[in-house]
């Protein structure tokens, strides 16, 4: 039952409002996200850290102080799959993919560039959502704890180029 495929479908909504002018795409949530309800829910996944470390903020806690993050920051977030066949949380077992509709963001807000959270994501966005809305996505590397060759250090150094948007 562990390596088997099974058919999951995204169960989280994207978090954005008309101000948001960064998105930032993982590729589809993990178990741990599925089950906490929310992007990024392994303990280890250092999203949270760098983003909080990359505004100078507290490192938020629960849902809500996510959420009102990444607004004040003017940052929406999702995933580009909206549905596929997986194994576990593995991205690269990810197949049979059904794209989320990044218009549903796109109509609603004023966003200058799109980021893809690891190279997995950045395949798929390139595969399934260039083709429709025909803007590059910019990849950052994954922070998940499956990169380790990256260290908190190296993912907030990276990821500087995200903040450059909310200064203007």
């Amino acid at each position: 039952m562990k390596n088997q495929y099974t058919k999951q479908i995204h169960n989280l909504k994207p978090v954005f409002d008309a101000f948001s002018k960064i998105l930032i795409l993982g590729s589809f949530p993990s178990i741990l996200s599925r089950d906490s309800k929310f992007f990024y829910g392994h303990p280890q996944n250092r999203f949270w850290k760098v983003i909080a470390t990359l505004f100078h903020e507290e490192v938020p806690k629960n849902i809500d102080e996510k959420k009102a993050l990444l607004l004040k920051h003017h940052i929406a977030i999702w995933d580009v799959v909206k549905s596929c066949e997986i194994i576990g949380s593995a991205d690269n077992s990810i197949r049979n993919v059904e794209p989320n509709d990044l218009n549903r963001i796109l109509r609603k807000t004023s966003i200058q560039n799109i980021y893809v959270n690891g190279k997995e994501a950045f395949k798929l966005y390139n595969q399934y959502i260039l083709p429709i809305i025909q803007k590059e996505a910019i990849l950052l590397p994954s922070t998940s704890p499956a990169n380790a060759k990256y260290s908190l250090t190296d993912l907030c150094q990276a990821w500087q180029k995200i903040i450059t948007i909310d200064k203007e």
